[in-house]
């Protein structure tokens, strides 16, 4: 990555999590006020006119920016994607270029309206005529984005997970009230949420047709994933930020990054947030400089005495599984991956009902719901479920990190851990990268 930014856009180094937002008492506020005061500057006021032009910013160019604006851009009428920001001056125009090709007049990014360096994203919140900011960076920044992003009035589309820590969790409760008070929309990238045979068959469960839900199991094994070498030259900060899911303050691990998929389908079938979490797991492929574990397994408990086995892994040349196997007193719900499908079973093993369901109609129809909810002026705000199920992840890896049961309560009231730096210099160096080990990792 090389920085093209630090004379346009001013310092090369951020603040990380204002103080303010990490004290409870006075979150909402700060929430509220934000870096720009308590200034609105989303371009229109809530409008039922269906057929009034969106202007979107994205933050964050990479794979999955790529994917959820091409998304957007594909299902919906009268958008425009006007600005950019990245890291990367590169990867902003690369993804102009391709959303040129792909949807013309739809997109209207002049050249002074790409973004770029740690800061570039403010210029996207204090543009009065942007209505809808999609955050897709690396999810160690999303709590604050978000916080700005709502602080300064705009709609919101955040990527999961919404947060990697504790502290983030409290930064997004907190950005989902105000939001809600401001009448602004806050969509995530849950897509299973918006994916039929995933709503139908969690409808079918909440209408009893397994019976009572007596526990669950749900996979998320694969085979390896991505790792960027360091370039030469390159500072801590800078290699650390191109190789983000190798490192827990951006990514979160696996469990929180990837899985939170099927943590996320648990909490929604289950009613609640689990109200423990006891597991383990361990590293056996990862480069050396990776603080990422290759394996977790999870018991959660959750209200009711109902437990689910959770495992992920990502471990080249091992067998994968990704899917939910939800069992009840009177039969057994089967949760199928990406486009598997879904299927309930009765006690006898004999199929009761089945539905397949399309993926990529799920990833777009998050954009569609967005869009529309904001042109009805009942705009969606569903950043505390998300959350809830990000710090569910993230309360799985404390509890195989350390290798403590962990309970929620404890993770929401009690723990201090905030794994965001106090500050980023884009030039810096950054801690020496270090995996956890239990029994001496201790739980904060």
């Amino acid at each position: 990555m090389k920085d093209k930014s630090r004379d346009q856009h001013g310092s090369n180094s951020v603040t990380s999590r204002r103080d303010v937002l990490r004290h409870g008492a006075s979150l909402t506020a700060a929430v509220a006020v934000g870096a720009h005061g308590s200034r609105m500057v989303h371009a229109e006021t809530p409008s039922a006119d269906p057929n009034r032009t969106i202007n979107i910013g994205i933050v964050g160019a990479g794979g999955r920016g790529t994917g959820a604006v091409n998304d957007s851009l594909t299902i919906n009428e009268n958008v425009r994607l006007v600005a950019i920001a990245d890291l990367d001056q590169a990867n902003a125009e690369r993804l102009r270029k391709g959303m040129q090709t792909r949807h013309g007049e739809k997109v209207d990014v002049k050249d002074d309206r790409i973004h770029t360096g740690l800061d570039g994203y403010k210029a996207i919140l204090d543009a009065p005529d942007i209505d809808v900011v999609y955050l897709t960076t690396s999810p160690g920044f999303r709590p604050s984005h978000i916080a700005e992003a709502v602080s300064a009035g705009k709609h919101v589309f955040a990527e999961k997970p919404s947060c990697v820590d504790p502290a983030g969790y409290r930064v997004c409760t907190a950005a989902h009230d105000q939001a809600v008070k401001n009448g602004t929309a806050i969509v995530t990238g849950t897509q299973y949420r918006r994916q039929i045979n995933y709503v139908e068959a969690v409808r079918n469960i909440h209408d009893g047709m397994i019976g009572d839900i007596i526990g669950a199991t749900t996979r998320y094994c694969s085979g390896g994933i991505w790792y960027k070498n360091r370039a030469e030259g390159v500072s801590d900060t800078q290699y650390q930020l191109n190789n983000w899911m190798h490192f827990i303050w951006l990514s979160g691990d696996q469990i929180t990054e990837q899985a939170v998929h099927n943590i996320d389908l648990m909490n929604w079938v289950m009613g609640a947030p689990p109200e423990s979490a006891y597991g383990s797991g361990g590293r056996f492929t990862r480069p050396e400089d990776s603080e990422m574990w290759d394996s977790m397994s999870i018991d959660y408990m959750y209200p009711g005495d109902r437990p689910v086995s959770f495992m992920c892994r990502q471990i080249p040349g091992s067998k994968g599984d990704n899917g939910s196997t939800i069992r009840g007193t009177k039969g057994t719900a089967i949760i199928g991956s990406g486009s598997s499908g879904s299927q309930i079973l009765d006690r006898d093993g004999k199929e009761i009902w089945k539905l397949g369901g399309s993926i990529a109609d799920a990833y777009r129809q998050e954009h569609k719901d967005l869009m529309d909810s904001i042109r009805a002026g009942k705009p969606i705000v569903e950043l505390r479920e998300t959350a809830n199920s990000s710090l569910t992840a993230v309360l799985g890896r404390m509890a195989a990190y350390t290798g403590q049961k962990v309970t929620w309560d404890f993770a929401t009231k009690e723990s201090t851990l905030d794994l965001f730096p106090e500050s980023i210099d884009w030039d810096g160096e950054r801690p020496a990268p270090a995996y956890a080990i239990p029994g001496k990792t201790k739980l904060a």
